[in-house]
């Protein structure tokens, strides 16, 4: 076979991404399914987690960096009455306490805790996350042994709502515990097992993460995610069909992808240029913004493609990103 060009498909994919699984793991799959190198993401996901994953392909990796910083939502289960090492059920029990009414943890206790964890607040992030303290991953230094203390950046929690309530007895250590399922939106650098671990700290017993899935990344919904274990068999169906080890792209199976137009539009403000506004765009020169400009927006031609994501916070706007035909 001969060598193939990086050339591929240009836009977002949303994937579902399914437990166990990390997000680079996805982003590999995906670089098969594309057959193109030029994958990337908009944020992680723990193994654990489930739930929408933002995957930007070919000219839409340069929309990547204006995506991070997106709101999410989450929903996620909580347990009460014990505390991991990771903050989440991955990690080793490192201390317990009875989480229910005999020890005085009533659902009024639960929901006014909850209040307190709602709004604009400080968090300390979870100490096996990947921020990276001299130069070393966070996770990387508790695994060899070391204590990290991360600095507590401030968030916010614009919801935080809790669904059901259940007591339960956690079998590993037949220990009374509450198990609280949750939906949360935050904003960008929120570490929901930590919002976990602050409840559990808040009421005196403990508490960590056993569920987590993200239902949305900004303007990029679940509904709009694609089960990727039925991308891969789509693959390997194809494969199976011509015999062979590696599909060549012209004979990949068609990704649903969300062109770079669409992409830009679910997320940013909207500036429906002119012709002669969108050439001086995409040769760099600045224009007059729109009215009420947004400090990313999406520049789209007569023709509805995307030109650029354009910076209108100012009386001209100046091109960030631009997308050449």
């Amino acid at each position: 076979m001969g060598r193939r060009s990086d050339a591929g498909p240009d836009g977002l994919l949303i994937v579902d991404k399914p437990a166990g699984l990390t997000s680079h793991d996805v982003v590999a799959r995906v670089r098969r399914l594309a057959g193109t190198r030029k994958v990337g993401h908009a944020g992680t996901l723990d193994p654990m987690a489930t739930g929408v994953l933002v995957l930007g392909l070919g000219k839409a990796t340069r929309l990547l960096t204006y995506l991070v910083g997106c709101d999410k939502t989450y929903t996620a289960t909580i347990r009460l009455g014990q505390r991991t090492v990771t903050d989440d059920a991955e990690g080793d029990v490192v201390e317990s306490a009875p989480a229910d009414l005999v020890a005085g943890l009533t659902d009024e206790a639960v929901r006014s805790a909850v209040a307190g964890l709602t709004g604009e607040i400080e968090q300390v992030p979870s100490a096996v996350s990947a921020i990276k303290v001299d130069g070393r991953r966070s996770y990387a230094r508790v695994r060899s042994g070391e204590d990290v203390e991360l600095a507590a950046r401030p968030i916010t929690v614009s919801r935080f709502v809790i669904h059901d309530q259940r007591p339960t007895v956690a079998v590993d250590q037949d220990t009374p515990v509450r198990d609280l399922d949750v939906t949360v939106d935050v904003s960008s650098g929120t570490y929901v097992r930590a919002l976990a671990r602050d409840l559990g700290a808040a009421l005196g017993v403990g508490g960590h993460l056993t569920a987590l899935r993200r239902t949305r990344v900004g303007g990029y919904p679940l509904e709009q995610a694609h089960d990727l274990d039925e991308l891969l068999a789509a693959y390997e169906q194809r494969r199976a069909e011509l015999g062979v080890d590696r599909v060549e792209r012209s004979d990949l199976p068609a990704l649903p992808i969300l062109g770079l137009a669409a992409a830009a539009a679910a997320q940013f403000p909207v500036h429906s240029l002119t012709e002669a506004d969108a050439q001086a765009v995409g040769h760099g020169r600045r224009i007059a913004s729109a009215p009420g400009g947004a400090a990313v927006v999406a520049g789209l031609d007569p023709a509805g493609r995307l030109i650029a994501l354009l910076d209108e916070s100012r009386e001209q706007a100046r091109s960030l990103v631009v997308f050449p035909a």
